[in-house]
C-alpha cells in the first residue's frame, strides 16, 4: 500500500478514484462476508440500531440507487426505509445486490463531477463498520486507504472543515480549509483512528492527539 498523497502538494479530482475504491472494497470485503457464518450478520455495529446485515443492506441500496439514478437525500429516516425493505431478503440476495453495486456504481459517480464521490467514501467507511463488528483486522485501514484519504481531503474542503495538519506515522495529510484568524489544528494518530474520527465512530483517546480543534469539528458524515 502506498502512502497517502499530500493534499498540500495539490490533489485534483480523479474521476476514476471512486470506482477504484468501490472495486477495492468488493475484492476485500466480499470474501470475508462469504465465509462469515450467517448468525454473525446479526452482530451490532457502530451504527446505532443497525446490525452487520442492516449496514450491508444500506450499502447495497445506496449503490442500487446510484446506478438507477433514483437518489434521495439519504436522511436517517430514508435510509431506514431502504434497510427495512431488505430485512426479509435472504443474506445471499443482499450480498448479490451489494456486489453488483460495487462493480457498477463507479461510472455514474464518475460522471457526476464530484457530487456523488461521498457515496464511495461512505461505502468504504461502512465496510470498516462491518469489519469492526466481525472482529476483522484493519477495519478502517483496509485496501483502498489511499483513495479514501484523497476523497476525504476533497470532502473536508467542500464542507469547510477547519484546517487540520494530520501526521500519520511518516505520512502527512492536510484536511479542511484555512479559516481567518485561526491557526491550523494538528492531529497525530494512526490510519484507522483518523477514519474513526472523521466518521464519528468510537476512537480510543489514547490513539490520537488533537490540538486546536475538537473531534466534533472533524466530522464529514
Amino acid at each position: 500500500m502506498t502512502s497517502p498523497q499530500r493534499p498540500d502538494s495539490g490533489i485534483t479530482r480523479d474521476p476514476n478514484r471512486p470506482a477504484r475504491l468501490l472495486r477495492a472494497e468488493h475484492d476485500a470485503l466480499l470474501p470475508i462476508l462469504h465465509r462469515t457464518p450467517e448468525a454473525k450478520f446479526g452482530n451490532p455495529t457502530a451504527c446505532p440500531g443497525w446490525s452487520v446485515r442492516d449496514v450491508l443492506a444500506h450499502c447495497s441500496s445506496a449503490l442500487h440507487r446510484t446506478i438507477t439514478g433514483d437518489l434521495h437525500a439519504f436522511t436517517p429516516e430514508q435510509n431506514e426505509v431502504d434497510v427495512a425493505e431488505r430485512r426479509p431478503w435472504p443474506v445471499r440476495d443482499v450480498l448479490s445486490e451489494l456486489a453488483t453495486g460495487y462493480l457498477n456504481a463507479g461510472e455514474p459517480i464518475a460522471s457526476a463531477d464530484g457530487r456523488l464521490d461521498g457515496i464511495a467514501l461512505g461505502e468504504w467507511i461502512h465496510g470498516g463498520d462491518v469489519r469492526d463488528a466481525l472482529g476483522e483486522p484493519s477495519a478502517y485501514a483496509s485496501e483502498g486507504y489511499d483513495d479514501a484519504c484523497a476523497l476525504l481531503v476533497e470532502r473536508t474542503r467542500r464542507r469547510a472543515i477547519p484546517l487540520v495538519e494530520v501526521q500519520i506515522n511518516e505520512f502527512r495529510l492536510v484536511l479542511g480549509a484555512a479559516t481567518p484568524n485561526r491557526q491550523p489544528a494538528t492531529l497525530q494518530t494512526d490510519r484507522s483512528t483518523l477514519m474513526r474520527l472523521v466518521s464519528g465512530r468510537p476512537a480510543e483517546p489514547t490513539e490520537y492527539e488533537l490540538v486546536g480543534a475538537t473531534a466534533g469539528e472533524l466530522l464529514v458524515f
